[in-house]
């Protein structure tokens, strides 16, 4: 049984940072890609970033250069750096699973490439 599982989150004021973990377990971590994504309060879901079983990642424009998205298969936790946070990333934010499929790297930010999710984390960012 897939299990992922977020931690985190919280409230911070506009530039600082955050890290949020999601450890997984019920599956061969290293075999699945992996992705976080958040949603705002009457926002759609919008994926923040990916990474394939072999490491390579990708970002939405609205994140990229202040957000890192990395996995420890050791661990079997994926992580993602929020850095100089803005209050317009304030959403609940989801780690997201499936196994690897090599479809383009674009799939990583879909929703529907992923059938297993974890529960949330609030991030909260005050001006």
């Amino acid at each position: 049984q897939v299990q992922l599982v977020e931690s985190g989150g919280g409230s911070v004021q506009s530039g600082e940072s955050l890290r949020l973990s999601c450890a997984a377990s019920g599956y061969t971590y290293s075999n699945y890609r992996m992705g976080w994504f958040r949603q705002a309060p009457g926002k759609e879901r919008e994926g923040v970033a990916g990474i394939r079983s072999a490491g390579s990642a990708i970002y939405a424009d609205s994140v990229k250069g202040r957000f890192t998205i990395s996995r420890d298969n050791a661990k079997n936790t994926l992580y993602l750096q929020m850095n100089n946070l803005k209050p317009e990333d304030t959403a609940m934010y989801f780690c997201a699973a499936n196994f690897e499929n090599w479809r383009p790297i674009l799939w990583l930010l879909r929703g529907e490439s992923y059938n297993f999710w974890g529960q949330g984390t609030q991030v909260t960012v005050s001006s």
